[in-house]
């Protein structure tokens, strides 16, 4: 027997406007039943486990130890570029003048991601 991953569950202070951030990031929906003031929230990813958002009262204070990482259709730099315009924040930057790396970003909540190179980026490193 093995365990099924159902959800990954993200603790914030606002579970509905993170997961409004998150669903504009992935393109996904939220859940049909939450709404502005929900406690949990759900993004519902079209493959693999749900984003679940939980409301806490503590705010985070340290570097994840687990985080995102996404791999954009469109270009690396353009999905940045997006990204920092639905609310998220610059980090640090691991990019390469050679084109390879990513970009760390935080979400609205300060939670880190990474934005990762599209396979159009890396095939055309392979070129």
């Amino acid at each position: 027997m093995v365990s099924v991953l159902q959800n990954v569950a993200i603790d914030c202070a606002d579970a509905y406007e993170l997961a409004r951030f998150w669903s504009g990031a992935t393109g996904c929906p939220l859940h049909p039943e939450d709404r502005p003031g929900s406690r949990e929230t759900q993004v519902l990813l079209a493959e693999g486990p749900v984003l679940y958002f939980n409301q806490v009262p503590e705010s985070k204070t340290v570097k994840n130890r687990m985080h995102l990482c996404l791999r954009p259709e469109t270009s690396r730099e353009q999905e940045v570029e997006r990204l920092l315009g639905l609310g998220a924040t610059f980090v640090t930057d691991h990019r390469n003048p050679d084109g390879s790396g990513w970009a760390v970003l935080a979400d609205p909540e300060g939670n880190e991601f990474c934005v990762l190179r599209s396979d159009s980026d890396r095939a055309a490193m392979s070129s």
